[in-house]
């Protein structure tokens, strides 16, 4: 595995829901609760606290919290590209950065996520490449879902610890 590149990874899944509404999933603080985070909190340059359907711009910083874990387990990060239509970026703690792409390909919307600038050391192999891979695997899985059949996926109970959906 020499030649393997820790630094960085993609995971891609085809939706079917139109981009719009996919871009909303990610660059609102409503659509990212509804499939991936427990609570989101999207803020402005000059401090304001955007509303749920509000579409985050760059400079904006976030405060996320997910299901199955405490409130002290938060992820802060900065919105480093936002065009409102087909493309999100996101600096993503100390995991790297992640690049969202909604497109659509013979015939089906497709979500693909690239997570690149990822330490490479052992550290960040195991929790930032491996094990941000297989959470965002279940995230994306998770957003299909919701987008598809309504079934949520995500475990909410904090004291039901290590299972692939929190």
């Amino acid at each position: 595995m020499e030649n393997f590149d820790w630094s960085r990874f993609v995971v891609r899944i085809n939706v079917n829901a139109d981009l719009d509404a996919l871009y909303k999933a990610w660059a609102t603080k409503d659509g990212i609760e509804r499939w991936f985070l427990r609570q989101s909190d999207y803020e402005t340059a000059d401090g304001q606290f955007r509303d749920g359907n509000s579409l985050v711009t760059v400079g904006d910083k976030y405060t996320w919290r997910w299901y199955g874990y405490p409130d002290t387990t938060i992820e802060r990060g900065e919105i480093l590209e936002a065009n409102a239509k087909d493309v999100f970026k996101f600096r993503f703690g100390k995991a790297g950065d992640c690049l969202v792409t909604i497109s659509k390909h013979k015939g089906e919307t497709i979500v693909e996520l690239v997570q690149e600038n990822i330490p490479t050391d052992e550290k960040g192999k195991q929790n930032y490449h491996i094990g941000c891979k297989g959470g965002w695997t279940f995230y994306l899985a998770n957003l299909k879902s919701i987008y598809e059949g309504g079934i949520d996926l995500r475990n909410r109970n904090e004291e039901l610890q290590e299972v692939i959906n929190s």
